[in-house]
C-alpha cells in the first residue's frame, strides 16, 4: 500500500486521486513495477537515480512521480526552456539552468534550495545512458553546500522494483558519500545491464 501523499508534513506532493492512479496502472502497463521503501519526510532533497541505462527510465519514474503524488524537479538546459514547451516543462518540475553562468550549475542550484521552502530535485549521477567509468559529483557537492540530504533510488528492471533509500546526509567527504550511494544502487539491474 502507498502513503498517501497528505500524510505528507513537509515533502512536496502533487496531484490527485486520478493522477496517482494514473501512475499506479502505468507502473502495470509498464510491467508490474513495485516500490520498495518509503519516500522520507523532508521538504528538501536530492534524488540520484541510478542506474541510468534506457529511456525507459524516464517512463518508470514519471510513473512513480504520479503513483506517488510527488512533486519532483528536473535540471534542464535553459535553451530548452522556450515557446511552446516552456510551459510544459515547468508544469513538469523542469529547472532551466545555465552551464555557462558564473556561479555554476552547482551555485544556481545551492541558490534554488536557499530560496525556496520546498524542493526536492532527481539527478542521474551518470549524467547519460551510456556506460561511465565515473559518476559526476556535482549532485553531492550541492547536497553538502546546500546542507540537504541524498535519497538514493534504484531502478532493478530484474525485478522490477523501485527501492528507496534512507537519506543520506553528505558531508565534506563526498567520495564517502558516494561510495555508500553507490553501495545502494549497485543492488539494482538497469535496462541495460551492460551499461552500468
Amino acid at each position: 500500500m502507498l502513503r498517501h501523499p497528505s500524510s505528507y508534513q513537509y515533502l512536496p506532493t502533487r496531484g490527485n486521486r486520478f493522477s496517482r492512479w494514473v501512475g499506479r496502472v502505468g507502473l502495470k502497463i509498464l510491467g508490474g513495477w513495485k516500490i520498495v521503501g518509503e519516500m522520507p519526510d523532508l521538504p528538501k532533497a536530492i534524488i540520484p537515480v541510478a542506474p541510468h541505462t534506457s529511456n525507459w527510465d524516464f517512463f518508470v519514474g514519471l510513473c512513480v512521480k504520479l503513483a506517488l503524488g510527488l512533486r519532483l524537479n528536473f535540471l534542464g538546459k535553459h535553451s530548452i526552456f522556450v515557446f511552446p514547451v516552456k510551459g510544459l516543462l515547468t508544469w513538469l518540475g523542469g529547472i532551466p539552468v545555465q552551464r555557462s553562468s558564473a556561479q555554476g550549475i552547482v551555485g544556481q542550484i545551492v541558490e534554488q534550495f536557499r530560496e525556496r521552502e520546498q524542493l526536492v530535485v532527481v539527478i542521474a549521477p551518470e549524467g547519460t545512458r551510456s556506460k561511465v567509468s565515473e559518476w559526476k559529483k556535482g549532485f553531492l557537492h550541492m547536497a553538502s553546500q546546500a546542507h540537504v540530504p541524498v535519497v538514493p533510488v534504484a531502478f532493478c528492471f530484474a525485478t522490477r522494483s523501485i527501492l528507496i533509500s534512507a537519506p543520506m546526509e553528505v558531508g565534506e567527504d563526498t567520495e564517502e558519500a558516494l561510495a555508500r550511494i553507490k553501495n545502494f544502487t549497485n543492488q539494482a539491474t538497469g535496462k541495460n545491464p551492460e551499461l552500468q
